[in-house]
Order: structure tokens, then C-alpha cells, then sequence
């Protein structure tokens, strides 16, 4: 086991685009690391870096201390499960697994590859598969083949990269929870990519969220969640994602297409004489049907009419859909975050989670509850105009 130091990472490629840049990351001995963004962020390509198959334009990877920028792959006794299995299909389970050790060229005897083959299996449950060939295996029980190369390695760490992206969703969360917990059995430095949502919230100690080569964010899951650090954080983390919705300041009040906002106390003092519009960040769970609302719960809220267009009931959850009219003040923000985040535009709409049992439906008009305390703000760069073009220029 290992700690990975990343100090101020720049990979520039031969037409000078930075795919990472300036990433600095401290990966503790043991700890679990995520690295997660869109597609094009730089998290497979840092990935890479880590392992050396990527050269390092500037900064310094360090691998317990000492410094590996220069050394091959072979050198750095990383171990990379990648995202297709790289399994090779002339070969048995058992000879895929002991691959690694047979390239050592003798400094593993017969005995001693049998051995930890075996123990490779039996951590996976593969014991039954060790004579079989990849073409007969299903996709989990190749990932588990895949898993078993890297763990005979001894390696001092593990790094995936998008392990789980070619399995089916159920598959998907049965390796999702082997992963962790081989991980938190062995007890190894792990660094792990993805752009799925849930095992980013679900696996990591720490996640790292990237954005055109530049960390956004690293955090624990629940602090990306709770306390975002940008707008593109704060898009990002969550599934159905946070809302953003426009609003005006009157007074203590938020006028928003979809109804009055009391504003939260620790948010006037943020606002106040800044600005008359601003963008609301309001998470699905934030609502509820108001006739489930505890009543002791009432008052600390805000309760507002608003009509549903269509509603996606999930048997032991539910989530109606609110569409509004888009403010032109601050769709250029929204535009810009749309880009950011693979999207053509953002959607003029709420999510709103509502309890299971609701019986609101698609066309009907109902009674929401909005937790106003939990919404957080974001004032908006104001669109100057330019005088020789009559373009909107960006501050």
C-alpha cells in the first residue's frame, strides 16, 4: 500500500490543449478516491498519468514520497483494471489471473502462483471459473477476472478506470458493492474513475470532481452534496439533479415562476442590494406533496400552488414535473452551465420528489411544500453589451 501525492498535474498534448490542468491531489495511504466528471474532463487521462501510461507535461507524481515521473509503468507497482477487461481470450481464468506473475520471470516459484491465484479466486468467488475462457463468462464474471489480475500483483495500489461502465444496471450494483467491499477488506489505495453518479456517491471515501482538465472539488460525498462549491458542482452531484430556478428579490421574498420564496435569514444578508434577480438552487428532495408534510415542519417551509405536466411514479418513490418560462436575465448563465455539463440547454423545469403514496398526477394542479431554509443562491455575472457589435459579452 502507497500514498499518491499529485502536485500542480498538467498534461498539454501536441496542439497545446490542457486535458489536465494544475490538478493537485493528496490520495492517503488506504484511502478510496474518486474522480468524476463529464465525458472530456481529464479524469481517465489523469488516470494514465497516475500509472504512466500518459507522459506528465509539468508538475510531479509522487508514489510514497518518491517522485515516479520518469519511471515505466512496470516500475510503479500500480495495478489498473480498465474499462473493456483487457482479458486475454486464449487463456484460461486461472491463466489470466497468473499472467502478471509469470511476466516477473522467476521471481515467483509454481507453488507460489497457484497460491495466490487460488486466494485471488477465492476472495472473488471464481473458484468454479478458473478453467473456463473469457468468451464463456458474463460481464460481471469477467470484471471479477479482470479484479483478480490486479490483486496477485501485490501492487501498492489499485486504479479503475470506468470498471463497470459495460454492465447492465443490476449487474452494475451487485460489482458496485463487491468493489467496496474488497477494497475496505484489503484495505488499499484505490483511485477510481467514473461518470456515473451513484458510484461516485457510493464507493469513494473522497470524491474529485473535474471540469475541462481543472478540479472543481474534493470532498466527501455527502459535504459535494450538501455544500458545493460552484454551480457546475452543484449540477453535477445528484440524480435528478439540483433545480435552478430564477428569481426576483421583493422584500423578504422570492418572486419565482413557480411561485413566493420566503427568503432563508442566512441568505438576505448574501443578497441584499446586490442584485434583483438571482439563481435558486433547490434540490428534488426539498419539496414534498404538502398533505405529507409534518405539520411541526409547516411553518419552517413555504407552501405554494403549482400545476404538474407529468409525473414518474418508481414504486417506492415518485417525482412530478413543473415547467416554467425561462428568465432571459439569466439564461446565458444557464447556457454556459448546459455546456459545461454535456447538455444542449438546461431544462425550464422543477423535479420535485413526492412521497410514494401521492396521488398527484400529470395536468393537475396541487399543493407543494418547499424546505425554503435548505435552497441556496447564486447571483449572476450581469451580460454587458458591446458597442461595436451589439453582442453580449461575457464579465
Amino acid at each position: 500500500m502507497a500514498s499518491i501525492t499529485m502536485q500542480n498535474l498538467v498534461k498539454k498534448y501536441d496542439d497545446g490543449f490542457p486535458a489536465v490542468n494544475d490538478v493537485s491531489i493528496d490520495v492517503a495511504d488506504g484511502e478510496f478516491l474518486i474522480l468524476v466528471g463529464p465525458s472530456g474532463c481529464g479524469k481517465s487521462t489523469l488516470l494514465r498519468m497516475v500509472v504512466g501510461l500518459e507522459d506528465i507535461t509539468s508538475g510531479d507524481l509522487l508514489i510514497d514520497g518518491e517522485r515516479v515521473n520518469d519511471k515505466a509503468p512496470r516500475d510503479r507497482n500500480l495495478s489498473m483494471v480498465f474499462q473493456n477487461y483487457a482479458l486475454y481470450p486464449h487463456l484460461t481464468v486461472y491463466e489470466n489471473i497468473a499472467f502478471p506473475l509469470r511476466l516477473s520471470k522467476g521471481q515467483f516459484s509454481k507453488d507460489e502462483i497457484d497460491r495466490k491465484v487460488r486466494a485471488a479466486s477465492e476472495t472473488l468467488d471464481l473458484d468454479e471459473h478458473l478453467e473456463r475462457k473469457p468468451a464463456n463468462l458474463s460481464g460481471g464474471q469477467r470484471q471479477r477476472v479482470a479484479m483478480g489480475r490486479a490483486i496477485v500483483r501485490d501492487a501498492d495500489a489499485f486504479l479503475f478506470d470506468e470498471p463497470l461502465s459495460n454492465l447492465d444496471a443490476k449487474l452494475r450494483g451487485q460489482m458496485r458493492t463487491e468493489i467496496a467491499q474488497l477494497q475496505r477488506r484489503m484495505g488499499i489505495t484505490s483511485i477510481y474513475v467514473t461518470h456515473d453518479q451513484t458510484e461516485a456517491m457510493t464507493l469513494g471515501d473522497r470524491v474529485a470532481v473535474l471540469k475541462k482538465g481543472v478540479l472543481q472539488q474534493i470532498a466527501s460525498p455527502r459535504e459535494l452534496y450538501e455544500q458545493p462549491a460552484n454551480l457546475f458542482v452543484a449540477g453535477f452531484i445528484g440524480a435528478p439533479s439540483m433545480n435552478f430556478l430564477p428569481a426576483r428579490i421583493e422584500g423578504n421574498v422570492f418572486k419565482t415562476p413557480i411561485g413566493d420564496i420566503e427568503v432563508p435569514e442566512r441568505v438576505q444578508q448574501k443578497v441584499s442590494g446586490k442584485n434583483d434577480i438571482v439563481l435558486l438552487g433547490l434540490r428534488p428532495e426539498h419539496f414534498e406533496d404538502s398533505k405529507f408534510v409534518d405539520e411541526a415542519k409547516v411553518p419552517h417551509g413555504t407552501t405554494f400552488e403549482a400545476e404538474f405536466t407529468h409525473t414518474e411514479w418508481l414504486g417506492n418513490q415518485q417525482y412530478g414535473y413543473i415547467q416554467f418560462e425561462q428568465d432571459q436575465a439569466v439564461k446565458h448563465k444557464l447556457d454556459e452551465l448546459a455546456k459545461d455539463l454535456d447538455a444542449d440547454e438546461m431544462p425550464s423545469q422543477v423535479v420535485v420528489s413526492l412521497d410514494a403514496s401521492s396521488r398527484i398526477r400529470g395536468g393537475t394542479a396541487a399543493n407543494i411544500w418547499l424546505d425554503a431554509a435548505a435552497c441556496t443562491c447564486s447571483i449572476p455575472r450581469p451580460v454587458k453589451t458591446s458597442p461595436a457589435t451589439r453582442r453580449p459579452v461575457r464579465s
